[in-house]
């Protein structure tokens, strides 16, 4: 932690305010209360705000859970019925979006990480390094800050899942990740550091309420397929994605923060990114995705599907944030405060 942030006692976040029937329902829940009205995830939609907040909510209670909320709901049959309802809607809506078939290689869906567009057209990363305000900074930083504040955490469920060189491999990327033995260089911590060269609330789960279903969809995501051993593989392909596609994108994000004078814990993030996550890169193509594959071939769709969706999801966060910035509006559903 930086000397300049001082440490707060953590406490879990405040439940969210509900965006729908379903999310009302998984609410009322957790506060003890039978709900009005129970929808099928069915009649939601996959992507939406309702449904996202719901699993979102869901899979915190695995995380920090929430404030006023008994820790032993974490396993209560009723919600995880909910949640595996819920889970199916928006897997199966993944599977329909981002079909993989016999042809597909883990190796070629890697490679396409690493084409770029040569204008940087669509790319987040780009266009705040070009002309992204400071502003525009703030809202990508609260976002982010819902994975940041707990980043490698979700990877973490997939160690106990995996042996050998993929296991060995996947140790020593998170070993980094959480700061490599010193506190104050966990990953999360750095963040929480930037965030706060924002001016930006440094809790844990302070923005939920302000981001969009797309950025929710992305966090949920890496619990989906974290909590569940049968997805292990399409775990690693998001893993592996992150890595692949972190350290040019971090380049970028540096520069911006340089350019709109953020503050050096907010560049200093991003610089720790882009040296790590080029070796990071290596480690996980040729020892974890490489030695999973090598331990267990049949689980090579799995991964290309994990980097498929992952790819999926994110372009429609980043869409959703550049058509509000070109427009000259906030991407988050409540303005955080102007320092």
């Amino acid at each position: 932690m930086s000397p300049s942030r001082p440490r707060s006692l953590r406490r879990p976040p405040p439940l969210p305010e509900p965006r729908g029937p379903l999310s009302a329902a998984v609410l009322s829940l957790l506060r003890g209360s039978a709900p009005a009205d129970s929808p099928s995830p069915d009649r939601c939609s996959a992507y939406g705000d309702d449904l996202q907040l719901a699993l979102y909510v869901l899979y915190e209670l695995h995380y920090e859970g929430f404030q006023d909320v008994p820790d032993d709901l974490e396993w209560d049959s009723a919600l995880l019925a909910h949640r595996s309802a819920i889970e199916r809607r928006f897997l199966g809506a993944l599977r329909e979006d981002v079909p993989v078939d016999a042809t597909d290689t883990a190796v070629r869906a890697l490679d396409e990480l690493q084409i770029e567009p040569v204008d940087g057209s669509g790319s987040v990363s780009h266009f705040l390094r070009d002309r992204g305000s400071l502003g525009q900074l703030r809202d990508y930083a609260a976002l982010r800050s819902l994975y940041h504040l707990k980043e490698a955490d979700p990877h973490a469920w997939v160690i106990p899942r995996l042996r050998g060189r993929a296991k060995a491999g996947m140790v020593a990327v998170e070993f980094d990740e959480f700061g490599a033995g010193r506190a104050e260089e966990i990953h999360a911590e750095l963040f929480a550091d930037l965030m706060a060269d924002l001016d930006l609330d440094t809790a844990y789960g302070h923005y939920v309420d302000a981001a969009p279903a797309a950025m929710l969809a992305t966090v949920n995501l890496m619990s989906l397929f974290g909590l569940h051993r049968a997805l292990r593989g399409a775990l690693v392909g998001h893993f592996a994605t992150v890595e692949v596609t972190s350290s040019p994108a971090s380049r970028r994000l540096a520069e911006a923060m340089r350019r709109a004078g953020a503050g050096p814990a907010a560049v200093r993030f991003y610089t720790e990114h882009v040296e790590a996550d080029a070796v990071h890169e290596q480690v996980v193509r040729h020892d974890v995705v490489d030695g999973l594959l090598e331990d267990e071939p049949g689980l090579e769709g799995d991964v290309v599907f994990g980097i498929r969706a992952t790819t999926h999801l994110e372009d429609r966060f980043g869409a959703g944030l550049l058509e509000a910035w070109r427009t000259g509006a906030t991407a988050l559903r409540t303005p955080a405060p102007v320092p």
